[in-house]
């Protein structure tokens, strides 16, 4: 089951990786009052489970409660790739000093929780892995072992993060996302961008989370997130 951004970040609050503040509105009049809470300049971003939002106009920055409220009535009914947008995350915006992309998946092949980082974050994973292979620091756990703080560590050395200030905050969501990601039993965790602000904050921008269907009965909390108009 696909968990929409909104969702997935809240899961992401459960094991305290750090995420941008926002409001869920589902009209023009919420994500106004949504962004009179937030203040100051917000991003409205369409709510589907699917890519390419921001190509298809479904993420807009908003300086006023007002623009969002625009923006909003933009956004809501677009139909990006075959789903229409009935829900947006209205969050504060960030400042960008970089942007990194972290995952962690089951790799089938070698029954294990596998990994992804690099440097180059808020581009699609395939084209840096197809294009630049060299850049994308892969790491395998074994099931047995479980996660070490080793294991961190050589995934930022491999991926040439030198920033200590960095190398401590990544590591600390590292060996978080592997706890989300056994605790809900993912399929996929997916930050992209992972990004550094320009005080140095790393925070996690984006959300892609996938539970295993068959485990569903496990976690009543997040099954009661499928949204069954999005799959009917």
């Amino acid at each position: 089951m696909d968990l929409y951004e909104y969702q997935g970040k809240e899961v992401f609050k459960q094991y305290a990786i750090p995420v941008s503040e926002g409001r869920l509105a589902t009209t023009p009049d919420e994500a106004r009052a949504a962004a009179e809470v937030l203040r100051g300049q917000v991003v409205v971003k369409a709510q589907v489970l699917t890519g390419g939002r921001g190509k298809a106009g479904g993420i807009q920055l908003a300086n006023s409660p007002e623009e969002a409220a625009e923006k909003a009535e933009a956004i809501l009914g677009l139909d990006i790739r075959g789903h229409v947008v009935r829900k947006l995350w209205v969050e504060r915006s960030s400042e960008i000093a970089k942007e990194y992309y972290l995952s962690l998946t089951f790799d089938r092949g070698a029954k294990q929780a596998l990994f992804m980082f690099t440097k180059e974050g808020g581009i699609d994973i395939e084209e840096v892995a197809a294009e630049r292979p060299e850049a994308l620091a892969r790491l395998h756990v074994d099931p047995l072992e479980g996660f070490q703080p080793y294991q961190a560590r050589r995934l930022l050395y491999e991926a040439g993060i030198d920033d200590a200030q960095e190398q401590k905050q990544i590591a600390r969501i590292v060996e978080r996302l592997y706890a989300a990601f056994v605790g809900a039993d993912a399929m996929l965790c997916e930050i992209n961008p992972l990004i550094v602000t320009p005080d140095g904050e790393v925070r996690a921008l984006d959300s892609k989370f996938t539970v295993d269907d068959n485990a569903l009965y496990k976690h009543p909390h997040i099954a009661e997130m499928r949204d069954v108009e999005a799959y009917s």
